[in-house]
């Protein structure tokens, strides 16, 4: 089973004998997640970030799971209220906060693809677990919330931003 989450698109298949046994694909992707963040910051907040300050909270701090001591980071970006530039520090969970339910979709898109997946596959699937691909796989602790979910290990591929690229 492979899982790449790029920037437009989560794609799911389950690969097998050089064919596609089972896929799913999803308009959910790292530009979602991104603009998750912006919103939440801007209505939790009151404060406008740009499309690049959201890629960079989510690479630096980006989490898919809840943490007891989540990590911080300073951001800038502009009062709406005042108009005026503002800084702010935003944690890691705050950041799961802005991304869960697309997160939540993705996964539901897993368990409909094993859903639909023959069970001589789906055993083996358990056996040797998911891949995760794509730059958006990186998100921290994505894997583990892939296997709390699923029940089925899973996997950050070597190199998971080119590999699709690379075949």
């Amino acid at each position: 089973m492979v899982i790449d989450i790029g920037g437009g698109t989560a794609q799911v298949a389950v690969i097998s004998l050089g064919g596609i046994v089972a896929w799913a694909s999803i308009r959910i992707g790292g530009n979602k997640l991104d603009q998750a963040i912006a919103d939440y910051i801007k209505k939790v907040h009151n404060l406008a970030i740009g499309d690049r300050t959201a890629e960079d909270i989510k690479i630096k701090i980006g989490n898919a799971i809840l943490q007891k001591q989540p990590e911080k980071m300073e951001i800038n970006g502009r009062d709406l209220i005042l108009g005026l530039p503002r800084a702010l520090e935003i944690s890691a969970n705050e950041v799961n906060e802005a991304v869960k339910d697309h997160l939540i979709e993705i996964v539901r898109t897993v368990k409909k693809v094993l859903s639909e997946t023959p069970p001589e596959i789906a055993a083996d699937i358990i056996n040797k677990g998911m891949v995760l691909t794509g730059g958006s796989s990186l998100l921290k602790n994505l894997d583990e919330l892939f296997y709390r979910e699923t029940g089925v290990p899973a996997y950050v591929s070597n190199d998971a931003m080119f590999c699709v690229a690379k075949g």
